[in-house]
This record gives C-alpha cells, sequence and structure tokens, in this order.
C-alpha cells in the first residue's frame, strides 16, 4: 500500500489558495514558537497574522475552552439561547467601550463582521452608497471584497457590489465626496495590507466630522489592530474618535474563530424588524469561541504590561532595524511593515527567516515589505535576535546583489 505523508495529504486534499504554500508541518505551538514534526522550532513574528498577541496555548485560554467545552458547544442560532459565555463577553466589551458601542454582534470571522456592518447601517440609513479608502482590505466575501480598495484581489470576481466609491487614504481633500446619500465609510485606523500605514490624526477627526454633518455612520474595522497590537486597546483610542460601529476578529477569539460588529442599541435595533431575524449567523458567537474570547480579555485587562509595553517594543524594533537594504520601518505598536528595495529581497528574507527558525511573511498589496506583528508577549531579548537574524541575511542579500 502506498504510504503518503502529510504534506502529499495536504497538497491533495486541502483547497490550495497559493501555488507556493509554506508546507510547515506544524505539531504543537507554545508562547512565542511552533514546532514542527522534525522538532524545529520556530519564534512566531507574526502571530498568525496578527491573532495570536498572547501566544500559543496560552494556559487561561487553553483552560477557559477545555471547561466551556465539557458544559456545552452548540445549542441553537445565535440570539435564541442565553449563552453564559456570549453574555459575559459583550458585557465586558462594552465596560471598555465608549457609551455608543454598547450592543455587541457576535459573528465567526472578520468578512462576516464586515458583511454584518454593511447590512446595518444600509438599514438605519435607508441609503445604499458606500464609500472606503485605496488599498484597503476588509475580508474576501463579496461585500467585504468589494469594500477593499486595490484590484489585486477583486479583478476576477467582477462584477461586484454597485454604489462603492474608494478615495485616496489620509487625504482630507477627497473627504468631500461623503454626502446625505453615503450610508457609511469604512475605515481602517491602521492600513494593514497596503504595508501599514496609520491615519493621520487630522484626517480622522474631518473624517468623523463629515460623517457627522452627512448622517452617515463611520465604520472602523480594527480587525487587525484591536486587542492591544496598537499600544492601545483598540487603536482608535489613539486618536480620540469614536465610531460608530466597531469591527473586531483575528486577535479577539485568543486563537479561536470569532469577530463581531458593535455600535447602539438604537442603531443594533433595525435588525430585530422589518425584517424579523435581519441578520443571522448559526455559529456566532459559539460558546466555545466566546469563552476564549472573553478568557483573552480578562487577561488582557488583567495583565495591561503587556499592552503597556507595545510602545517600547516597537520602539526597540526601529531602533535594531537599521541597515542600508531596509528603505523604512513603518507602522503603529506591533504592526510594523520592513520595507526592502524588492518584492525578491522580502522572499528572499523570509526564506533565510524559515531556515534560521523565524516565521515572518508579506503584505497583501506591499510584496516589498516583510510583516513584523508578533505576539505582544515578545521580549526585548528575542526582540533582539530576531533583529541580529534578519541583519545578517540582508547582509548576505546586499553580498548577492554584487555578482
Amino acid at each position: 500500500m502506498q504510504h503518503f505523508t502529510q504534506r502529499q495529504l495536504f497538497l491533495q486534499h486541502v483547497a490550495q489558495t497559493s501555488d507556493a504554500p509554506l508546507l510547515l508541518e506544524i505539531v504543537r505551538a507554545h508562547g512565542m514558537y511552533l514546532y514542527d514534526a522534525s522538532g524545529k522550532k520556530y519564534l512566531d513574528l507574526i502571530a498568525g497574522i496578527s491573532v495570536s498577541n498572547l501566544g500559543h496555548t496560552h494556559p487561561k485560554i487553553v483552560a477557559a475552552v477545555q471547561e466551556q467545552a465539557e458544559k456545552y458547544m452548540h445549542l441553537m442560532v445565535y440570539g435564541e439561547y442565553v449563552y453564559t459565555p456570549q453574555v459575559l463577553l459583550s458585557k465586558t466589551l462594552a465596560e471598555i467601550l465608549p457609551s455608543n458601542l454598547q450592543s455587541v454582534y457576535l459573528v465567526n470571522s472578520g468578512a462576516e463582521a464586515v458583511e454584518g456592518a454593511m447590512k446595518l447601517a444600509k438599514r438605519f440609513t435607508k441609503r445604499k452608497e458606500f464609500i472606503s479608502f485605496n488599498q484597503s482590505y476588509h475580508g474576501s466575501t463579496q461585500g467585504a471584497l468589494s469594500l477593499s480598495g486595490d484590484d489585486f484581489l477583486k479583478t476576477n470576481y467582477r462584477p461586484l457590489l454597485p454604489h462603492i466609491a474608494h478615495l485616496p487614504y489620509n487625504d482630507m481633500a477627497a473627504l468631500s465626496a461623503i454626502t446625505t446619500n453615503t450610508a457609511a465609510v469604512f475605515a481602517e485606523v491602521v492600513q494593514a495590507e497596503a504595508g501599514v500605514f496609520p491615519a493621520d490624526a487630522a484626517f480622522l477627526q474631518a473624517l468623523r466630522q463629515k460623517c457627522t454633518e452627512t448622517g452617515t455612520l463611520l465604520v472602523f474595522d480594527e480587525i487587525q489592530t484591536g486587542m492591544g497590537r496598537s499600544g492601545k486597546m483598540f487603536a482608535f483610542e489613539h486618536y480620540n474618535i469614536v465610531p460608530d460601529i466597531l469591527l473586531l476578529a483575528k486577535a479577539f477569539g485568543g486563537g479561536l474563530p470569532i469577530g463581531a460588529f458593535i455600535a447602539s442599541q438604537e442603531i443594533m435595533r433595525v435588525l430585530t424588524f422589518e425584517p424579523v431575524l435581519g441578520h443571522i449567523t448559526t455559529f456566532g458567537g459559539n460558546a466555545v469561541c466566546a469563552a476564549a474570547a472573553l478568557a483573552h480579555l480578562q487577561t488582557l485587562l488583567g495583565e495591561p504590561q503587556w499592552i503597556d509595553s507595545v510602545a517600547q517594543k516597537e520602539a526597540l524594533f526601529n531602533k535594531l532595524l537599521q541597515h542600508p537594504a531596509i528603505k523604512a520601518v513603518r507602522g503603529k505598536g506591533l504592526l510594523l511593515a520592513m520595507e526592502l528595495e524588492s518584492a525578491e529581497a522580502v522572499q528572499f528574507c523570509i526564506g533565510e527567516c524559515l531556515e534560521r527558525g523565524i516565521v515572518t511573511d508579506w503584505f497583501l498589496y506591499a510584496p516589498h515589505c516583510v510583516r513584523i506583528a508578533p505576539p505582544l508577549i515578545i521580549t526585548d531579548e528575542q526582540i533582539s535576535w530576531v533583529c541580529s537574524q534578519i541583519l545578517e541575511i540582508l547582509a548576505v542579500w546586499e553580498e548577492r546583489k554584487q555578482f
């Protein structure tokens, strides 16, 4: 009988999204590290794309998952039964969010949070037009992809949703396109997949004012920046601006799949009538996922040093990543883009990092940038080691260019 390796079975039976997957066969993970089938360990410099903010298999999150799984998992579609983990998670979020963000709709992912927010905005405002920004990324489902502001992922799936305009990011003059016909503006507080570009404070202030003047809902997509990655629990807190709808996912679940769109009770109530069940999800707010998210949030709140240390760790990366091959290190908190001269340089760096036991990645719209988004628990010593390895790799790259 022919024997197939796990990698061969993966390539045969798991739907492929790339013709060059990393093919790391990870058998366990803990803290900052992943371990493959051969026993080699890798320092995770991307946290599963901004997911594992407290590292892998955090004991408090694991305990919460195990405890809840022994009680019940799925019972009924979202919103019909009183699930204690859902209630406590929503209550805890409401306690740390502004007073207009008190109603939480739990879903399965970031893309689903975007889709729910789009429906909510159309229903509440009775308008049909949306605005987002060039080089934004909001997800891969039809509505979320329609909002995303780059053709890289969109071209082969047209026609997408109509009545969506894309404006240049951080451009004050462009905000005149927001009118009384606009249902909502979707904005990332930090544009991640573009290569990590934080919003200008004046731009966000003007955006908030324009939305208020026109009765347009302002939606902040914090799917990649929420839960402490920026150095505050939510990136919008850096700007003293409050959205009308907030989107969360990725790190929200502490490693399990859960997302949310959050608004006022006044806005959210429109989903309960005309029609009833205006938005439905079977597995949204799954009890086990909600328990994991609650344990993750409670740990971040109970151990404030992880978020409080983000700015210092960002500064250390910036201090150490100095090399002629590095054009810029850009970002907010522990969401950083290390810009190199080309996509080829980035792929060389990623490959050599893997050889040295470091997992990193690139960005959807910025293949010339290396992604640096480690768990918040990364230590100064680990940062120093990672940076020294990257500098050595870049020195090799520079040498090879000469031949």
